[in-house]
């Protein structure tokens, strides 16, 4: 009797379950039954919809979808953690986590089984709190075809399968210890700097308009901005203080962390022109409260009541700053109060779209020309535009680009910020390395704790030859922002800086580090990482997966573009990229 055909095909599988749902269903059987159905009706099952799964089974509290595409299951993995993430308001909590692999399946009717079944069920096992893993052969899959940065966890032996498996997180946050297994979180504190150091938190949005989001978020940008501008405090930088927007947070473990002796946390009420900014310090080694406070007023004083909070909490732990200093860190209000939100709009936008950003800043402009800060965050717009070969018509760019960094000379002399993206642009766009380095400088005078103007130096020490420079400054950048989402740009230079000096392995380690936190925006340094390690042939496959994604990247593109002072510098990148197999 001949054997019975078994048809099986590729396919890429998503499983996923409740965290500790035999614990939430002993609490609470009614709560958690309602809350489980809402989660599957208004968040999974319509992102397995959009992504074009079909689901195949489901159990008590897990599921399991089959996907043809490995890129559609990630996407869908990722957006229902992101939309749980926004829907914490679930009671009782839910949490998900979700594994991807792909294999081969058995099809039996309606079920599927095998070991691309099994594999992904135990990945998922393996996935931590809100997170999404893959298996190795998933991310093979996806590599360079998502937005997703990954880190690569290594192999583990997973139950009931033959073979180690190699795993990856999804970096959902921007923080790698997330992502971790609970036994490997680094407990070891960061060290307190040598003079009062400080944490912004997201203030609470209390408006109940989801939209006003981007305004609560401005006003503690504003706040961190003026506590920066004193010199005698340490203050943590708005990127990596973001990390914990929309967490309950433990403010001993946000000390730990962030390195940080104290903590302002706080809510923001906006009702037509109505203000109100609570705000709370809190000493992280003992949680004990310093001072509290609520500050009612209308649209027309919001920079006075930021000052006020400001004011108090720098009495409250550094009581020694003299009220001169006090007085010169104090913010001068823009003129149009629509141009200042139209700016806060800008900086909400300037992830998810420099575009949108970018028209947002010129339309705060067009209100207030007087207002410096938007014509910097504009030229930032421009920079990274270059930076990404993103650049349409480039001569007209530069030109914008430069009048922008030349109106921000003209009339932000006091404002750090905008100096230090205007001098940036100056530099890396329009070549005038000398003014965009002075700019840059100003800024850092100004403002000492702000982050992104050491990592701008960092980038104009490099590009200008002085690689130990680099590395001390993009140090310091990283310490004032040591959960920063965009700590890529800095570990690339550190990678670079380090391959400039012949420390080729220690470059690949931070060449690693970058490309695990920005895949795309890091390629070009592991490229050069690999092939001066000596692994051309992963230097090769890494370049021709790079000009798959941004096929007009050329070795003409890239002189174009990166900024090298002098030219045997850059000549010698090329070089090695010519290695790699980038195209003339």
């Amino acid at each position: 009797m001949a054997e019975e055909r078994v048809e099986r095909r590729l396919a890429a599988i998503l499983a996923a379950d409740v965290v500790g749902y035999s614990r939430l269903m002993g609490a609470d059987e009614v709560g958690t039954l309602a809350a489980l159905k809402a989660c599957r009706r208004e968040v999974v099952d319509p992102a397995i919809a959009t992504h074009h799964g079909r689901i195949v089974k489901t159990t008590g509290d897990g599921i399991l979808v089959e996907f043809a595409s490995a890129v559609d299951a990630v996407n869908c993995g990722l957006a229902v953690q992101k939309k749980m993430a926004d829907r914490a308001a679930y009671r009782p909590p839910i949490q998900l986590r979700v594994g991807i692999n792909i294999g081969d399946i058995i099809i039996d009717g309606d079920d599927i089984f095998g070991d691309g079944v099994n594999i992904a069920a135990r990945v998922e096992s393996e996935c931590e709190p809100g997170g999404v893993f893959l298996s190795g052969s998933a991310f093979e899959q996806v590599r360079g075809k998502t937005d997703c940065a990954f880190v690569d966890l290594g192999k583990r032996s997973l139950k009931n399968i033959e073979l180690p498996v190699r795993l990856y997180a999804v970096l959902l946050t921007g923080d790698i210890q997330a992502v971790l297994p609970s036994q490997q979180k680094s407990s070891t504190a960061l060290p307190l700097p040598d003079k009062p150091s400080i944490a912004v938190l997201p203030f609470q949005n209390m408006s109940g308009d989801p939209e006003r989001e981007y305004f609560a978020d401005g006003v503690v940008e504003d706040i961190i901005t003026s506590l920066s501008r004193f010199k005698a405090l340490f203050v943590i930088a708005r990127n990596s203080s973001f990390t914990y927007k929309g967490k309950a947070v433990d403010i001993k473990q946000v000390g730990r962390a962030l390195g940080v002796r104290y903590v302002l946390e706080g809510s923001v009420r906006k009702a037509g022109v109505r203000v109100r900014i609570t705000g709370q310090l809190v000493e992280t080694a003992t949680g004990r409260h310093l001072w509290a406070d609520r500050f009612d007023g209308s649209m027309e004083d919001v920079f006075e009541l930021q000052d006020k909070i400001t004011t108090c909490v720098v009495g409250a732990i550094a009581p020694k700053i003299e009220q001169a200093e006090i007085e010169r860190a104090k913010r001068k209000p823009v003129e149009s109060l629509e141009a200042y939100d139209l700016y806060l709009r800008g900086i909400s936008r300037m992830q998810a779209s420099n575009r949108e950003a970018l028209h947002l800043f010129y339309r705060a402009i067009e209100l207030d020309p007087d207002f410096a800060t938007p014509y910097g965050l504009a030229a930032r717009c421009y920079a990274f535009r270059s930076v990404l070969q993103r650049i349409v018509d480039r001569e007209s760019e530069i030109a914008k680009a430069r009048q922008l960094a030349m109106r921000v000379a003209e009339i932000g002399q006091d404002d750090a910020v905008a100096l230090t993206w205007a001098g940036l642009a100056l530099f890396e766009i329009c070549r005038e390395y000398e003014s965009g380095e002075a700019l840059i400088d100003q800024a850092l005078s100004i403002n000492s704790n702000l982050a992104v103007g050491w990592t701008n130096r960092g980038v104009v020490s490099h590009f200008s030859g002085h690689q130990a420079s680099a590395i001390e400054q993009i140090s310091h950048a990283l310490r004032l922002s040591p959960l920063d989402p965009e700590a890529y740009r800095g570990e690339f230079i550190i990678a670079s800086a380090y391959l400039s000096q012949g420390e080729y392995a220690e470059g690949l380690n931070w060449a690693r580090k970058a490309y695990a936190h920005r895949q795309g925006a890091s390629n070009l340094v592991l490229i050069s990482a690999y092939a001066l390690s000596g692994n051309v042939e992963e230097a090769q496959r890494l370049a021709a997966e790079t000009r798959q994604v941004m096929p007009a990247i050329t070795i003409s593109s890239l002189k174009r573009t990166i900024p090298m002072r002098r030219p045997e510098d850059l000549e010698r990148s090329c070089e090695v990229w010519r290695l790699a197999g980038l195209p003339e």
